[in-house]
């Protein structure tokens, strides 16, 4: 075959080069699960959007059920800083919920690496004392810890909000520790040989690889010190201690029954609340999903 042939031969079809993609067939059953998952979003946001969309409402139709206000205004989001120290509630919350969170997940993750890493008789017995912990209600310890306190002279003051992470929770420890099973040994046993010791392969190794779970940790005490109401409802009695959710329910009290009957103020209040927690959520998606997926692979 000439060279003349070969430029004569017709090209070949674009579309035998390249695999027809195969249609997805959408049956009933995945209908229907998409169908409930929608409903089921739209249930779920449906409050956020109502908050939402109540915030820009005058005062008089906060309640009238209606999604698109009839008069939009952003008169309430400049009134609510004038009404209450917002901004100094927002850093009470943002210090304590930080300083919650970083204490609770360092020591949590030191007891969760003792657990994993070292052998040593009654081990499995003392982490069934600690699991067994999370079994005694808030309510048992709550009079010891406020005496502790008292005496410590901390009533009324931001250190209880946070203090206690410092030794740890059950139910991190727990977590982390089913993360660090998952980890190789023979890593830290490498390293143990090149000469690192306990604290340095826990700081250096341990710790960088169990990063998605230290990231779910983060994320789950810092949802639940920004939204706490009961410690700072038991320990705080100065307004200007107050974090963010003690201070909607002094806004509640004063506007809401009982009160002036402001509830755009209310509503205001709870929606530049609720945003920060949708930022945190959507800036650690990608490691909640993924520590969600991997912790308690080995138990």
């Amino acid at each position: 075959m000439t060279a003349d042939t070969r430029l004569d031969a017709p090209a070949e079809p674009e579309t035998a080069r390249k695999p027809a993609r195969r249609r997805r067939r959408i049956t009933p059953v995945k209908a229907l699960i998409w169908t409930a998952l929608i409903l089921a979003t739209l249930v779920f946001i449906y409050p956020f959007i109502w908050l939402l969309s109540a915030s820009f409402k005058p005062r008089g139709e906060v309640f009238d059920n209606k999604l698109f206000p009839e008069t939009f205004t952003f008169q309430n989001y400049l009134d609510v800083w004038h009404e209450a120290p917002m901004a100094l509630w927002l850093w009470n919350t943002v210090l304590v919920t930080v300083l919650a969170a970083v204490t609770v997940t360092i020591s949590s993750a030191m007891v969760a690496w003792g657990f994993s890493y070292f052998r040593f008789r009654g081990r499995n017995f003392l982490f069934g004392i600690v699991l067994a912990t999370m079994m005694l209600p808030g309510a048992v310890t709550m009079i010891p810890q406020f005496l502790i306190w008292n005496s410590l002279g901390m009533v009324d003051t931001l250190t209880p909000l946070w203090a206690q992470n410092l030794f740890g929770s059950a139910f991190y420890i727990f977590l982390l520790r089913q993360f660090f099973l998952g980890l190789p040994r023979e890593l830290f046993d490498a390293a143990k040989i090149d000469g690192a010791n306990n604290w340095r392969i826990f700081t250096r190794i341990a710790m960088p690889l169990c990063k998605p779970a230290l990231i779910i940790t983060l994320i789950f005490e810092f949802q639940a010190a920004w939204t706490d109401l009961m410690r700072p409802l038991i320990y705080l009695r100065d307004s200007d201690n107050f974090t963010v959710p003690r201070g909607l329910k002094a806004l509640l009290d004063q506007y809401g029954f009982g009160g002036e009957w402001h509830w755009e103020i209310v509503v205001t209040a709870s929606v530049i609340t609720t945003i920060p927690m949708i930022i945190l959520f959507f800036l650690g998606q990608r490691h909640f999903v993924q520590g969600i997926a991997t912790t308690g692979s080995k138990g």
